[in-house]
């Protein structure tokens, strides 16, 4: 085996209480009671902060507002895109939602980020009417990459419930229109009754989620089989041995999560071991020692030369020399041609 499995993170050991009982017995999967953990240790600090600006302002409560904020928002955002993809609270379901909808108001994560990423995303995987498909930009341009951003940020909020309505998703459609209203309205709200509190504790964080969101999503889908598109091994990468996979569930372990995208966040580096032949022969691009964003900065940068260090060769690739690495590698990122729509998508979302 070319390479070795360092990163994974584990089902987190508690102890066997009374409360761990409890907690675990409100969910489908016990292994996601770390999720309950983490969002409860989130309100106990965040909320009281945030109650606090607003009965008397303190800039020092903003700054610790800000910075814990700053260290939860990677985990949280995982968190929030594992339980879009699996049940999580079985007891109290109206809990799911309250979830969802509360951590995305305190962290600027787009409260339609359900409709957006299982109702369109994955639905249409990179092709076809994708509103965040990278596959027609140099994806090593931070030009390319700006234009992206920007047309998510001003457009998409418009778009995606008009895609849904269009795909017969009713009910995503009214629920990504009404919560996007919901949330800018909070956003101009807050900011209008004290702009210290509206701008630094929600305008500021919508804005850097958004901004990470699509930096990530790039690295994710930067390299693109021109001749299979469509196919989720050849236009997602996989991240190992990196920090950020501890952190966020193993979310670096990208093409088996597209490849099934109900898998869990436990089971994601157990099948990259398991698939990692068929991988080698498919083509599939895979890096070790560093994350998405780490992905996107080398290539804004055109540092070919250290992505090609990184590159983990499987399969007939391991003869390669840096030069020929190299040369793949930017095969995979020059822009690709629009193709069917998610009808002709191969490995669509299970």
């Amino acid at each position: 085996m070319p390479f070795s499995i360092t990163d994974p993170m584990q089902v987190p050991s508690y102890r066997n209480t009374a409360f761990q009982r409890f907690l675990e017995g409100l969910l489908y999967d016990p292994r996601d009671v770390v999720f309950l953990r983490m969002t409860l240790k989130i309100f106990a600090i965040q909320i009281p902060l945030l109650v606090s600006m607003f009965v008397q302002f303190h800039w020092w409560v903003l700054l610790a507002y800000l910075l814990i904020g700053g260290w939860y928002i990677s985990p949280v955002i995982l968190m929030l895109h594992n339980t879009m993809h699996r049940p999580f609270i079985k007891k109290y379901r109206s809990l799911n939602k309250l979830h969802t909808y509360s951590l995305s108001l305190l962290f600027g994560i787009p409260m339609g980020y359900m409709e957006h990423h299982v109702g369109m995303h994955h639905v249409e995987n990179n092709v076809g009417e994708d509103l965040s498909a990278t596959l027609k930009y140099e994806r090593d341009s931070f030009l390319h990459w700006l234009h992206y951003f920007v047309k998510f940020m001003f457009t998409t909020t418009i778009e995606l419930p008009i895609y849904l309505r269009r795909k017969k998703r009713d009910n995503m459609a009214r629920t990504a229109r009404i919560t996007g209203i919901l949330q800018g309205t909070l956003v101009i709200a807050s900011t209008i009754y004290d702009p210290r509190i509206g701008l630094a504790a929600f305008a500021f964080p919508w804005f850097i989620t958004r901004f990470a969101m699509m930096f990530g999503n790039w690295g994710q889908h930067a390299f693109i089989d021109p001749s299979r598109p469509g196919d989720s091994l050849v236009n997602s990468i996989t991240c190992i041995n990196s920090m950020y996979n501890q952190r966020c569930f193993n979310d670096g372990y990208h093409i088996g999560h597209h490849v099934k995208p109900n898998r869990h966040w436990a089971d994601l580096p157990k099948d990259f071991i398991d698939n990692a032949e068929e991988y080698g022969k498919a083509g599939c691009i895979v890096f070790s020692g560093i994350d998405f964003f780490v992905v996107s900065l080398l290539l804004f940068t055109k540092r070919y030369d250290i992505l090609a260090k990184k590159f983990v060769p499987l399969d007939g690739r391991r003869e390669w020399t840096q030069e020929q690495i190299i040369t793949f590698l930017k095969s995979r990122t020059r822009p690709v041609e629009q193709i069917a729509a998610s009808t002709d998508v191969v490995n669509a979302a299970a």
